[in-house]
């Protein structure tokens, strides 16, 4: 086999290699944003429940002042009913009385709705905290994992691309120039074994003179049809 020819499988070796290297980065970012925004949106919920529990028992407070100080209005209104002395004065302290009834009642309703609602938010911040430590452990792990794996791609891949290009400075240049023009142009193997008379990459047949030519490994051979560069079938 032709020096320039082993030196090309073994380039194409290394391209391959390269690309799986690049390939294994591409996913990597991915899965660490997911991991990133599944932390966000557990500290989001949390912070959101701790700060609507912190407003629903300020409204729960001002609600319990605001209903005393009603009930305190009532007292007063229930004792001024025995000294009116006019109907009408009657009328309107009962309109009164009925009027400080009704809010106080539809307060103390609203007060209990926010009590449920208090008592909910307490168990579901409890659930978030134990979540969002066991979370944020295995994430900021996995986080960890995956970066020592970028890191150690991209050592892999400066030890690849520093071989390629010791490679790549062996290989004269019109073979070099042939190699990048079908791997840009067809992708995948450039060099390629022949099987049974073909080409192994588009299976067109090719001369029995050419056959003849690429067994002897003697001068470079390729494909009519793609462009390949052909080597025998029996070289190892």
């Amino acid at each position: 086999m032709l020096e320039e020819v082993r030196l090309l499988m073994e380039l194409q070796d290394i391209d391959y290699w390269i690309g799986e290297l690049e390939r294994s980065k591409e996913y990597i970012p991915d899965m660490m944003k997911s991991l990133r925004e599944e932390i966000d949106t557990v500290e989001s919920e949390l912070t959101s429940s701790r700060q609507r529990l912190e407003e629903a028992q300020l409204e729960t407070n001002n609600l319990e002042l605001k209903v005393g100080e009603a009930k305190e209005h009532l007292e007063k209104y229930q004792e001024q009913m025995l000294t009116i002395k006019t109907n009408k004065e009657y009328d309107a302290l009962v309109g009164q009385i009925e009027t400080a009834k009704q809010e106080i009642a539809a307060d103390e309703e609203t007060s209990l709705t926010l009590l449920e609602e208090v008592e909910t938010l307490q168990s579901r911040i409890a659930e978030l905290d134990e979540r969002h430590g066991r979370i944020h452990q295995e994430n900021e792990d996995r986080l960890s994992s995956l970066q020592e794996e970028i890191d150690a791609v991209e050592d892999k891949m400066s030890e690849k691309v520093a071989y390629r290009q010791q490679l790549k400075s062996k290989v004269p240049r019109p073979t070099m120039s042939i190699y990048q023009r079908v791997r840009k142009g067809r992708g995948g193997d450039v060099v390629v074994r022949l099987k049974r008379g073909a080409c192994g990459a588009c299976y067109k047949a090719q001369t029995p003179k050419k056959i003849q030519i690429i067994k002897k490994g003697s001068i470079l051979q390729t494909c009519d049809s793609c462009g390949r560069i052909l080597v025998s079938d029996g070289d190892d």
